[in-house]
């Protein structure tokens, strides 16, 4: 009686020894990551493009009002929810003149369509800081598919202020042919350019 006394006695202390070594090892584990949101700097981004013009040379534009963000996450290197908004009005190609033509009918037609949107449905990891990035681009009235090749240059607390947040450098290529959208001006007479390349710079800040 009192043998078996002793082999219970001693089965429930390896188990409360266990069960206190599982819940060590549980408190000792990092933390999952949890996705965080990240909004687009703009005084840290460059949303540009070149195209061609009359075989001479390519024209480089660019856009001086962008907003948008996604959320990132940091365990993983993932990213989700990516929504760009362009107001297609705020176009720079450093002419005046050049500037009023892209934002007519011609080309952008801003008062009609004030507005150019990006929305990621798929992002592929190609290896720890290389990926692609599928979407729809929303331009002219119509949606159409588009792909960038996206490099993730660097992730780190930003180096000034007091609290400084946390901020994601991505590079981000893509091209597309603008005709697809409905933008026929100047391509069958080969004036200016159908396929359009984009070169994106983006510095993006983690929500407080």
């Amino acid at each position: 009686m009192m043998g078996m006394f002793s082999r219970t006695a001693f089965s429930c202390q390896l188990g409360r020894l266990v069960s206190a070594i599982f819940l060590i090892l549980a408190l000792a584990r990092p933390a999952t990551a949890e996705p965080v949101r990240y909004t687009l700097d703009p005084a840290h981004l460059t949303v540009a493009f070149l195209v061609d013009h009359i075989g001479y040379a390519k024209t480089l534009g660019i856009f001086r009002e962008v907003s948008g963000g996604f959320t990132y996450d940091e365990a993983a290197k993932t990213v989700t929810d990516i929504v760009v908004t362009v107001r297609t009005a705020s176009v720079d190609t450093f002419h005046a003149q050049r500037d009023a033509h892209v934002r007519n009918e011609d080309f952008l037609d801003v008062e009609t369509h004030p507005e150019m949107v990006f929305e990621g449905v798929e992002a592929i990891a190609e290896g720890p800081d290389r990926g692609r990035i599928i979407g729809n681009l929303t331009l002219l009235g119509q949606t159409r598919p588009i792909e960038l090749v996206v490099v993730r240059n660097k992730s780190a607390p930003y180096p000034f202020g007091r609290n400084p947040p946390n901020t994601l450098g991505l590079s981000l290529r893509g091209s597309f042919d603008r005709s697809d959208f409905g933008m026929t001006y100047g391509v069958d007479n080969g004036l200016v350019g159908d396929r359009i390349e984009l070169l994106i710079e983006v510095e993006a800040n983690a929500a407080p």
